[in-house]
């Protein structure tokens, strides 16, 4: 690690710290040359694939904002999304994979994203899970039901109208 003061090739390390969140490393520097002191900031490259083929950074905000779009109009609150966020970062960190595709990420999103909002859910595993049609949604709700026994409270689908007046 070079000294961004004097430039010497050489720097020795004094504190090291993870952040809050794991995700990286802080390191308290001193250079043996100059003697003064600098920090530096490690983390781990996650690469995502694209489906063009093309590689960039994973992003967190990605995610959310991907998720978002799943949420609008469901009673879902942007520190919700926020926390979904860092447990789908921590979930393709703990693969072990370096480089991961587009459809690891959104299926590793499902997983949470179920936790959070049922509706949401569906949305975003039509795209991420390839729905064809019907039988599909059918498919997975039934799935949802049979995890989650459904109560006066959670039964939404289910919605009493009175009668039209003769």
């Amino acid at each position: 690690m070079h000294c961004p003061f004097c430039r010497h090739s050489d720097s020795r390390v004094v504190d090291s710290r993870t952040t809050e969140d794991g995700s990286c490393i802080r390191r308290r520097r001193q250079c043996p040359d100059c003697g003064r002191r600098f920090t530096t900031v490690e983390t781990a490259a996650l690469m995502v694939i694209k489906r063009s083929g093309v590689t960039e950074p994973f992003s967190r905000q990605k995610v959310i904002t991907g998720v978002r779009k799943a949420c609008q109009g469901r009673p879902v609150t942007e520190d919700a999304l926020a926390q979904l966020g860092q447990r789908v970062e921590e979930c393709v960190r703990a693969s072990g994979s370096a480089e991961l595709t587009t459809h690891d990420v959104g299926l590793a999103i499902l997983g949470p994203l179920k936790e959070l909002d049922v509706v949401a859910y569906l949305r975003f595993a039509s795209v991420y899970q390839a729905y064809d049609g019907l039988e599909d949604f059918e498919v997975a709700i039934a799935e949802l039901r049979a995890e989650r026994p459904l109560t006066p409270e959670t039964d939404d689908a289910c919605v009493s109208v009175p009668a039209a007046a003769p």
